[in-house]
Formats: structure tokens, C-alpha cells, sequence
């Protein structure tokens, strides 16, 4: 067991979260919140960020935040157990937790419709894990970026985060009302959208010409609702010769832009 650090470490807040009194919050004031060692240290890392509010730290997670940012004013070191009982019911925390205000989305405008550029569009995906590894493949797959319905959207925080390991601080996300509208909005500034349907018979790699493209993803089990996919160019299928139904909906998302970026120049 390593030994405590000494009172004047530079990262050491003076503050012991071990002797102070906990309560657990309920989970909806934590729509601010950041745990998990990627996504703090992503959005550390990222000058787009307002500054941070609260960054909660073990010892060790500490000394590694120090070496890589420097001091700051806003760490407390605390133990493990105080952590946990700060944070929702279950929230892998990997020794960190930050507080700091969300991240301003982008408009469809800034979306730049060049060839070989690809674009996610979520039609009411709810689930923050699967919206989350959603994030983590397009940031993998170089996406330009996400799109996401202003309502019915899980945060870019919590658990979401932490299953995007970082990438909610690597991919422009916007948020819009209608997403009909926003794709006759892009379309009118250059882009194509091919929507993923199941019971399409044409396959993805068909429908894909290397052309700023929009893959827009819906739901599990209901798919696509019938305006959205009216206003998408296409309709396409992943292949599945194995024979099986269907993919998890961020299992689908990661093989159509792996597919995407295929076609690329």
C-alpha cells in the first residue's frame, strides 16, 4: 500500500473527503457531471470547455492529473468510498469525478459538406450507453460529426460519457427540433442522407458514393419513423448472411460508418 502523499503536495487540497458526511443525490443533479478517467481527462484536455467547477480525485488519479494539467485550484483529493457515495448508484468512476457546464453544441451550418465527409443523425435513440458507444465510434471512424434531437436525448454526461470514453469531447454534436427539417436543411447545403432500414433491399455499400453522407440511425425495434425516412435519398440494409435479425443499434452505427469511411477518397 502506498504511503499518503505529503501535506504539501502541490495537487493536495487540504480537503479529506473521507471525514466528511455523505448523502446520496438523486441522479438528475448530475447533469453536469463527468466520471471515468477518459472522459475527466478528455474534457480537462479540451479549450473548448468552460472551466471546471469540482474535480474530485483519489490520490493517485491526482498525481496523474497534475502531471498532465498542471495544479488546479478546483481539485479535491478524496477517498474512493466518498466518491462513490457522491456520484449515482453504480457510476464507475475509475477514481475521478468532474463537474463543469456542458459543452456548447454546433449548428447544421458548421457541418462542412466535402467529399468523403460523413455525418451520424439519431432518430430517438434514448439509451446513454448506446448513444454514448454511438459517440466513440464516430470519433473512431473520423465522423464530422453527430446529430441529435433536442428532445428525448439523454445528456452528454454521466454514463453516457464514460461509455464514450472521451469522445463527447472529440466529435461536434448538434442538437435540433425536427429532424425532417434539419434534413432538408442539409441536404440543402450539399449533404446526402441514407437512412439504415432492415427491410431495404439495396445493402449499404450500394447506397454509399463517397459524397458528404448523413447515416441516420433509428430506434431498436421501431427503426426509422416514416418522416424521417421519407426524407432520406435512400434506404439501406447491413448484409447480415449469418442470418441473424438485427444489431444492437451502436453495434449498426459502428458498421455503417466503418463502411463509410470505406468509400472514402
Amino acid at each position: 500500500m502506498s504511503s499518503p502523499p505529503e501535506r504539501n503536495a502541490p495537487w493536495k487540497s487540504g480537503k479529506k473527503g473521507g471525514q466528511r458526511p455523505f448523502n446520496r443525490k438523486p441522479d438528475n443533479s448530475f447533469d453536469d457531471w463527468l466520471w471515468g478517467w477518459h472522459a475527466v481527462s478528455a474534457a480537462l484536455a479540451n479549450k473548448k470547455r468552460s472551466a471546471p467547477q469540482r474535480l474530485l480525485a483519489t490520490e493517485d488519479r491526482a498525481r496523474e492529473i497534475e502531471s498532465r494539467f498542471g495544479r488546479l485550484g478546483v481539485l479535491e483529493v478524496v477517498d474512493a468510498r466518498f466518491l462513490g457515495h457522491n456520484l449515482p448508484q453504480g457510476a464507475v468512476h475509475q477514481g475521478v469525478a468532474l463537474k463543469i457546464p456542458l459543452l456548447d453544441p454546433v449548428g447544421l451550418e458548421d457541418f462542412e459538406a466535402k467529399r468523403g465527409a460523413t455525418l451520424l443523425m439519431l432518430d430517438q435513440i434514448t439509451d446513454p450507453q448506446n448513444v454514448g458507444a454511438i459517440l466513440r465510434s464516430a470519433a473512431a471512424f473520423g465522423a464530422s460529426g453527430v446529430i441529435l434531437q433536442d428532445r428525448h436525448t439523454p445528456k452528454l454526461t454521466g454514463a453516457l460519457a464514460k461509455a464514450a470514453a472521451g469522445a463527447v469531447d472529440q466529435i461536434d454534436t448538434a442538437y435540433v427540433v425536427n429532424l425532417s427539417r434539419a434534413l432538408e436543411t442539409l441536404a440543402e447545403l450539399g449533404w446526402r442522407a441514407v437512412g439504415l432500414d432492415g427491410h431495404s433491399d439495396k445493402a449499404l455499400d450500394q447506397a454509399l458514393d463517397g459524397g458528404p453522407t448523413i447515416l441516420v440511425l433509428g430506434s431498436e425495434g421501431e427503426g426509422l419513423r416514416r418522416l424521417v425516412a421519407e426524407h432520406c435519398d435512400e434506404l439501406a440494409k447491413i448484409p447480415m448472411p449469418g442470418g441473424f435479425e438485427s444489431l444492437n443499434v451502436s453495434a449498426a452505427a459502428a458498421v455503417a460508418l466503418y463502411e463509410a469511411a470505406r468509400t472514402r477518397p
